[in-house]
This record gives C-alpha cells, structure tokens and sequence, in this order.
C-alpha cells in the first residue's frame, strides 16, 4: 500500500501579488513555489501551515483561510495539497531557511514565472478560477 503525502501551502498576496519562493536543494530546484511543507503526524493542516510561515519567512500571529484542495497525482507519488489564504500576520518576512530558499519574490498573480513548481500549478488554476476543488 502507498502512503499518501499531505502539503500545506500558503498563499500570501499583497496589491495582486503572490510571494514565490525559489526552491533550493529540494525536488523542484530552481523553480518558484508558494510557502509551505508537509504535514507532520499529530498536527492539523492549520497547525503545518503555521509553522511552516514561521520557520520559513519568521511571521506570527497568522490568520488564515482555506481556499484549495488539490491531488496531485504523478510518478512521484500521491500529494494532497491543502492551500490558505494569509489573512493577517506579525513579523516582517525574511528567508528563514536559506539552505532551502534562494529567496522570497512577489510576482504579479496574472503574470507568474514561467519555472513554476509544477505541483503548484493546480492550485494556481483554482485560486485564478476561485474554486476550492477541482
């Protein structure tokens, strides 16, 4: 039996931009993503996105929203991706995990890089149509 793996992501928009994160050192080097990681056993998706926004860009105090659930399904594996909106934080944003991130970019929502994590794809195409499942 194969495990199914569970990603949290967070989008974090300001005057229709979206903070992209160059991968680094991890599958998808070089390409951009949006913030987040695995769930860890024992945590709620809310609780892996918060600690993710925390140990890689230092902000607290997070309020979010969900807004997509995609599978994502492909020789890699099975990943349910669980994506929020960031609502409202503390802190200012700062590239936590250096060894993990080049760095951390607004793009403009309508005009994102064309080296785009593919498994985030999906989750842009339902945050673009605002629908939450597709």
């Amino acid at each position: 039996m194969s495990i199914i793996k569970i990603g949290c992501e967070i989008f974090i928009i300001k005057n229709n931009t979206v903070l992209l994160g160059k991968r680094k050192n991890c599958y998808g080097e070089g390409t951009w993503g949006l913030p987040g990681g695995h769930l860890e056993y024992g945590e709620s998706v809310m609780e892996c996105a918060k600690r993710e926004l925390k140990e890689e860009l230092g902000i607290t105090d997070l309020e979010l929203r969900l807004i997509s659930v995609v599978d994502n399904i492909d020789e890699r594996g099975h990943y349910l991706h669980v994506s929020f909106l960031l609502e409202s934080f503390s802190g200012e944003i700062q590239c936590m995990e250096p060894d993990l991130c080049y760095e951390w970019k607004f793009f403009d929502i309508l005009n994102l890089p064309q080296e785009l994590f593919k498994p985030h794809q999906k989750i842009f195409k339902n945050y673009l149509n605002n629908t939450i499942y597709v």
